[in-house]
């Protein structure tokens, strides 16, 4: 009696697992094909739900109305020295950064495209060094195995004073845009069309302030050689990451927008 119990009741929760299990496959698959469309205009009080804090240490963000672009909030980011420090590896030294990083559910898939929009601040007094210094960047994800390079597959850098647009592949990093001129002190407004791939239907189209500063067509992602799946995602970032570096850091972050577009542009 007690036996046969014992197997009706296993048999309800092996019944119960597997409604569990097909319950969030089916999850997984409505996120998957769900087209991606998100916003922050950072005028709450706190961070947004579309974001992840992870990458940054809870002091460093906070919503203010000094400086914005747009309504009555933007973010402001400030980088300390050894906040949320990463130790050196084989793609390269110590780092240290704050950062938002999107939540998975929003993450981009290979082969679709994808529309960013947002808008950047640097202060006038904001630092100018020759090190590594990354403002916002597009990350291949490293879903099992051991992926090298673990490098941004798109990035924009602030280094000795000049802006620049980065792309790497299996090929190396390329330059994209190189700006000339002072870039403190105003409002840098960007859009990116991105459609990331291991083959050459990848494409990358950037502008600022409305006028276009990238376009590429070709590999956008690292190949599976690399230790990358290939159907991944991948994840943007803004904020402030870079080398290990005394003096504090402070960018403005406002009016971001996340759109998936059709399947071969946006209009």
């Amino acid at each position: 009696m007690t036996r046969s119990i014992l197997r009706r009741a296993a048999g309800i929760v092996g019944l119960v697992l597997l409604l569990l299990i097909a319950c969030e496959i089916v999850r997984l698959a409505w996120l998957l094909h769900r087209p991606v469309h998100a916003e922050d205009r950072f005028e709450g009080p706190g961070l947004s739900s579309i974001w992840m804090s992870r990458r940054m240490v809870p002091e460093a963000f906070a919503i203010q109305s000094q400086i914005v672009h747009s309504g009555h909030g933007a973010a402001r980011m400030t980088l300390r020295s050894m906040n949320r420090f990463e130790a050196a590896s084989d793609d390269g030294g110590a780092s240290e950064r704050d950062e938002l990083l999107e939540v998975p559910r929003l993450w981009s898939q290979t082969g679709r495209t994808y529309q960013y929009s947002f808008s950047l601040y640097l202060p006038p007094e904001f630092p100018i060094v020759d090190q590594r210094l990354v403002i916002a960047q597009w990350k291949q994800l490293c879903e099992w195995s051991q992926c090298r390079p673990d490098n941004p597959v798109l990035a924009i850098r602030y280094t000795g004073g000049t802006l620049l647009v980065t792309r790497k592949n299996d090929d190396g990093e390329k330059i994209l845009y190189r700006s000339q001129g002072e870039m403190r002190g105003r409002w840098m407004d960007f859009r990116f069309v991105t459609r990331f791939s291991q083959g050459e239907d990848g494409a990358l189209d950037g502008w600022m302030n409305g006028q276009q500063i990238v376009h590429f067509g070709g590999v956008t992602a690292y190949r599976a050689a690399r230790g990358y799946p290939a159907h991944g995602f991948f994840f943007f970032k803004m904020g402030l990451y870079r080398d290990l570096m005394q003096q504090p850091m402070t960018i403005y972050l406002d009016d971001y927008r996340k759109d998936e577009c059709g399947t071969s542009s946006c209009e």
